[in-house]
């Protein structure tokens, strides 16, 4: 008889009852290939449902935070004081982040800002703050970007970089480009300050950024273009654009662009500084971001 048959055994109990054994079942009999099939693809499926749920509520969950991202001195500390405290403090370049929490009087709902360093060394600090940006404002002083426009177009490429590697899943903060300091420009009959320095800033970046996609079309680093950065810096890609033409910032394919004229006042009590809101611009697109 073979050993591994199944079979019951009856044993007699005292009073004379026959009482039959429990009958074993042996684990081949169950561990057919069509169970096991059936119990791999459960298991899959269990797994590809626990993921699905996870995406979505990643996809629907959109951060509170503003970052503010530049060069160094380009003004984002006197905008956080400014915008935290209705007042434009003395500030110095910062060499750390500095947070703080304010209420957008629209919707009553707070927002933090994060003031990161744009010192090339720790810049990068944004990254620790990225998934929870509802909005990034790449601040730019519309003063001197004339001057150093290479250097500040190799910051903001890292920062459009960064933004095209999330997964798609991942809801992107809006992004607004900041002239600010444009107080500091001569406004003209045709256009106002805000504009010049929008055109200004909107006119270098463009001509930077395509210097940089077609180096990198072409096999050349970035570095001899003003790079402050490292080795990274020549391998960066998202500079992708619609249509073979140069690059513009309407034809990004990572997205709407905002640019925004803003300065600040460090006059007390004045008369035009009680009359002008510099940062009014920045407030309005903060206001309408969903």
């Amino acid at each position: 008889m073979d050993q591994d048959a199944n079979y019951i055994i009856q044993v007699e109990t005292p009073e004379g009852h026959v009482t039959p054994t429990p009958e074993v079942i042996s684990p081949a009999v169950i561990m057919t290939p069509q169970t096991i099939l059936f119990a791999s693809l459960s298991f899959a499926v269990l797994l590809v449902s626990i993921w699905i749920i996870v995406s979505r509520r990643r996809s629907s969950y959109k951060g509170n935070a503003l970052l503010l991202v530049g060069s160094s001195d380009s003004g984002k500390t006197a905008i956080l004081s400014t915008l935290v405290y209705d007042q434009t403090l003395p500030t110095h370049t910062s060499l750390q982040t500095n947070t703080s929490t304010i209420t957008l009087p629209s919707t009553q709902k707070s927002l933090l800002v994060v003031d990161v360093p744009g010192h090339p060394r720790i810049r990068d600090q944004y990254k620790d703050f990225l998934l929870d940006a509802k909005a990034i404002a790449f601040i730019v002083d519309a003063s001197t970007i004339s001057r150093n426009g290479a250097a500040v177009a190799e910051h903001l490429h890292q920062i459009l970089h960064a933004l095209m590697s999330q997964p798609p899943s991942w809801p992107a903060p809006a992004l607004a480009i900041v002239a600010h300091k444009c107080d500091l420009l001569k406004g003209s009959a045709a256009a106002s300050r805000e504009q010049l320095a929008i055109n200004r800033v909107r006119s270098v970046f463009e001509r930077e950024l395509e210097k940089r996609r077609t180096s990198q079309a072409g096999g050349v680093g970035v570095e001899s273009l003003g790079s402050e950065g490292d080795q990274e810096s020549s391998e960066l890609g998202g500079l992708e654009c619609s249509g073979s033409g140069e690059f513009k910032f309407d034809q990004w394919e990572g997205g709407e662009i905002s640019f925004l004229g803003t300065s600040v006042s460090l006059e007390k009590n004045s008369e035009k500084a009680g009359e002008v809101d510099g940062l009014s611009p920045l407030r309005e697109w903060l206001e309408e971001i969903p």
